[in-house]
């Protein structure tokens, strides 16, 4: 056994251990770790079965290194494995799948709030997960589904903020049926004020202010009766109006007509000027046939020869005609 907890330790160079070939216990608790070499832990032979690095990472780096450390350290014969205290906030995937023989993880004392899908895969031989006094709220789908999937194990999720929202409905359910061994007289709720310190366990939709999930195949059902009925309502206003054009027929026959005439006319309208705008001449003789005739201000039938001549008097006016001088 090797005990180094509270020494101020902040690096781990590599091989650190490795001459200790009998090592089974190392207590590294209680450092400032911020540099984790890849192969810090490797021993030749395996033989560490338990690690205590509670209260020594000093940052999220450590973490990082940690991970990468277990993953090339060849610890298959690791049995505890104690990480509680270390502020961690999240944990990545996959992290303790190269520890397949863990029994024992502690993750108390830190500020997780979710669980991811793949945190806790290939943990195949894990007995207790301790997870108590950190920050979740309440356990997502998958989160759950995470911790199903390690069967039989010792979950311990007491002493956590829980808040007794709808949100919280799936984990009351999981708490419910779930064949883990949770201690779920410690989960509890936080809040809201009314169902302070109120086990989980057993909580009702009523108690949370929440409606009961509709089912989905009642949701289902109700969708393909809307679409079917949804599908009636357009067929019958489909054949009312083909009823009414047949019923108007012969009106509707005369209005296609009428408009197929009107069209007809402005397009020949049109191309008429086009005619006239396209050749110049034409447009001088439609002007010319278009200007108004005058002859002194007298209608056409009032037209005076050519021979004729206007006097005009004082007082009255005297038409004669024009003769022509004798030459002399």
């Amino acid at each position: 056994n090797v005990i180094l907890s509270n020494n101020r330790i902040t690096e781990l160079a590599a091989h650190t251990f490795s001459a200790l070939i009998n090592l089974s216990f190392l207590d590294l608790s209680g450092n400032q770790l911020a540099l984790i070499h890849p192969e810090a832990l490797s021993i030749p032979g395996s033989p560490l079965q338990e690690l205590d690095l509670s209260c020594s990472l000093f940052n999220f780096t450590a973490l990082t290194d940690l991970a990468t450390a277990l993953r090339w350290g060849g610890l298959w014969g690791l049995l505890r494995l104690d990480l509680s205290g270390n502020r961690l906030a999240l944990l990545p995937p996959g992290m303790f799948s190269h520890v397949p023989s863990l029994q024992q993880l502690l993750l108390s004392n830190n500020s997780l709030v979710a669980v991811y899908s793949g945190t806790f895969s290939g943990m195949d031989h894990l007995e207790t997960l301790d997870l108590t006094h950190n920050a979740f709220g309440t356990f997502r789908n998958d989160a759950l589904q995470e911790l199903e999937r390690l069967g039989n194990v010792r979950i311990l999720l007491g002493d956590n903020p829980y808040t007794c929202s709808c949100e919280i409905r799936e984990f009351v359910t999981w708490l419910n049926d779930s064949r883990a061994q949770v201690d779920v007289d410690a989960v509890r709720c936080v809040s809201p004020a009314g169902v302070t310190n109120v086990r989980l366990q057993g909580l009702t939709v009523q108690a949370i202010g929440c409606v009961s999930p509709v089912l989905p195949e009642v949701t289902d059902l109700t969708l393909q009766t809307s679409y079917v009925f949804l599908g009636l309502v357009l067929g019958l206003v489909g054949m009312i109006f083909l009823f009414v054009l047949y019923l108007n027929r012969n009106g509707m026959k005369k209005w296609i007509i009428e408009t197929r005439d009107a069209c007809r006319d402005v397009l020949e309208g049109y191309h008429y000027r086009y005619e006239i705008d396209s050749d110049p001449r034409l447009g001088r003789i439609a002007a010319d046939s278009s200007r108004p005739q005058k002859h002194g201000g007298l209608a056409p039938s009032q037209q005076l020869p050519n021979d004729t001549c206007v006097v005009q008097d004082p007082t009255e006016t005297h038409v004669k005609r024009a003769t022509t001088s004798p030459s002399n």
